[in-house]
């Protein structure tokens, strides 16, 4: 039968490696029998195959290329296979609220971090999520605190996953070869049910830090503050992002959102005086 072939636009570069497509699906942390497992862009199903050995996984693959559907409905006649875009589709159709699943794949580079933070719109039903990878990206993804790597997705997934960076795969054992080095990671939640903070503000406040990660908190947060504001003045507000915990953006965002609370009621007092 036809390979399919690599199409630059959807980044693909299928993987060849068995060794290391097997290992790829012996990564998954499994937390009960027949566990629910999406596959995200299978490709011509080098990981798939592992995948559909293990009796443990209840498999559902979903790809988008058309090609790549029709050599795997050729090749894995039993896989429960949906041809769609994983960022446009609605989870919850396929599975009902409040059903866990894991989810893995060889992820295009260009929609990794796009994928990982629709997997955080589903943080309480994933409970394990692991796959390849960017070099680059995974190392960014693993940084801790003082790490020039470490960023938004560091902070926004850190603070519901535990990230294991696993293993480097060379550029050697994919076709077409990619021109940068790949790397298999794995995200465990943890135990936070919920950020002891406004959770969209927490996002927020991350993603504006570090629009300007060069700069002092008090700086790049004076657009949320205002320049004149006297809580700018605290220690924390002299830090820059990648210096800062997932506990310590906690503690700022109930910071910036006590003061914008603040500045609304007073805004509301003036204006009733009025």
């Amino acid at each position: 039968m036809q390979q399919v072939r690599p199409k630059k636009s959807l980044g693909q570069h299928f993987l060849k490696d068995l060794n290391v497509a097997r290992q790829i699906s012996e990564s998954l942390i499994l937390s009960s029998d027949n566990m629910p497992v999406l596959e995200i862009g299978p490709g011509m199903g080098v990981l798939t195959q592992f995948l559909l050995e293990n009796k443990n996984i209840s498999l559902t693959a979903i790809e988008l290329d058309r090609e790549s559907v029709i050599y795997l409905k050729q090749h894995y006649p039993q896989l429960h296979l949906i041809e769609g875009d994983f960022l446009k589709f609605n989870l919850d159709i396929l599975y009902p609220q409040n059903q866990t699943f894991c989810v893995i794949g060889n992820y295009p580079y260009n929609i990794s971090s796009q994928i990982f933070f629709k997997v955080l719109e589903y943080k309480d039903r994933i409970p394990c999520c692991s796959g390849m990878i960017q070099k680059e990206v995974a190392e960014r993804l693993a940084a801790k605190p003082g790490n020039k790597a470490y960023g938004i997705l560091s902070v926004l997934l850190q603070a519901y996953y535990d990230i294991e960076y696993l293993f480097t795969v060379n550029e050697n054992v994919f076709d077409p070869p990619p021109k940068v080095k790949s790397a298999v990671v794995r995200f465990t939640r943890n135990n936070t049910k919920a950020l002891d903070c406004d959770e969209v503000l927490f996002k927020q406040v991350v993603k504006t830090a570090f629009n300007q990660r060069r700069k002092q908190m008090r700086n790049s947060l004076q657009p949320l503050l205002g320049k004149a504001n006297p809580v700018l003045e605290q220690p924390i507000f002299k830090l820059r992002p990648e210096q800062l915990s997932v506990k310590q953006f906690v503690e700022l965002t109930n910071l910036v959102n006590q003061n914008i609370l603040c500045q609304s009621s007073e805004y509301s007092t003036k204006k009733t005086k009025k």
